[in-house]
């Protein structure tokens, strides 16, 4: 009896901790399109000047920022490849967040750390959305983890039974 308490109790718990799964890749894709719209502001006037003078190219204006005799424009070529680099690397992010809904999925998950991702959790406001998404996450996520819970309690308990077994046979 108590057994099936703990199970319901199991499921239940990895049924709303599944349904979080859509609604934490939704704000994390919320998070990295805010991101990537502000570091495209920050290039917009490099990207200007690169488009009137070195055909688009950004390298080629870092490139003559690194290159010139001025101090100041040396300086601010690090700085400029700083927003250049974040300006891409957030691109790829996008990227890779349009794809099926399993690679996404797995492509947040594989993100457990970064700074988007523990941005993401920090602010992460918990909900029950009552979409099919959440629910079959939900449902799916509880099936799995209680299915492989309650296998590995009873391989647990057959293996202590057979260690009893086998030490009284080893007695007698």
């Amino acid at each position: 009896m108590i057994r099936g308490y703990f199970r319901l109790l199991l499921f239940s718990v990895c049924l709303l901790t599944g349904i979080q799964v859509p609604g934490f890749i939704d704000q994390y894709q919320k998070r990295i399109d805010a991101h990537f719209r502000e570091a495209a502001i920050n290039l917009s006037g490099f990207q200007a000047t690169a488009d009137q003078y070195f055909e688009g190219s950004m390298n080629a204006l870092i490139n003559h920022y690194q290159s010139s005799p001025d101090p100041v424009f040396t300086q601010d070529a690090s700085s400029v490849r700083q927003i250049y680099d974040r300006y891409l690397m957030l691109e790829r992010e996008q990227a890779a967040l349009s794809q099926p809904w399993y690679r996404v999925a797995l492509h947040v998950a594989s993100r457990y750390g970064n700074a988007f991702f523990n941005e993401t959790l920090s602010s992460f406001s918990h909900s029950i959305p009552m979409t099919w998404q959440a629910i079959s996450w939900g449902a799916g996520f509880a099936f799995l983890v209680t299915f492989l819970c309650e296998s590995l309690l009873i391989a647990l308990l057959q293996l202590i039974g057979l260690r009893r077994k086998v030490a009284m046979k080893h007695t007698a």
